[in-house]
Formats: structure tokens, C-alpha cells, sequence
């Protein structure tokens, strides 16, 4: 198991309580549930790919060797 690997488990449940702050039904018409929750789903998805790859760079950069 890589690290990778961990860091996208620790990291999409911080992802999704922090998008859960979010009200999508607002944005979408109404009766359209199912594709504001694509949308939660897809913008989880991405937030921890961003942060993931965020960390493991920031790691990497601050290696001396």
C-alpha cells in the first residue's frame, strides 16, 4: 500500500465534510437532487486530488536529498 494510497483515504472524508457546508440544491432547479449530488461527488473527488498531490510535492520539495 502506497502513500498515495493512505493520503486519498485520510484526505476524501475531510473533503466531503468540508463540502458538506455547501447547500448545491440552491444552485441546481428544482427537482434536480441527483445531479447536485454528481456534482458533490465529482468536487470531492477533485478537492482530494488536489490536496493530495499538494502534500506529497510540498514533501518532496522540502527533501534536502
Amino acid at each position: 500500500m502506497t502513500i498515495k494510497f493512505l493520503l486519498y483515504c485520510i484526505v476524501i472524508p475531510f473533503s466531503f465534510v468540508a463540502l458538506d457546508s455547501i447547500n448545491f440544491q440552491n444552485i441546481f432547479k428544482k427537482n434536480r437532487y441527483m445531479q447536485a449530488r454528481f456534482l458533490y461527488v465529482f468536487l470531492t473527488l477533485a478537492l482530494s486530488y488536489l490536496v493530495v498531490n499538494f502534500l506529497l510535492d510540498f514533501y518532496d520539495a522540502t527533501q534536502i536529498f
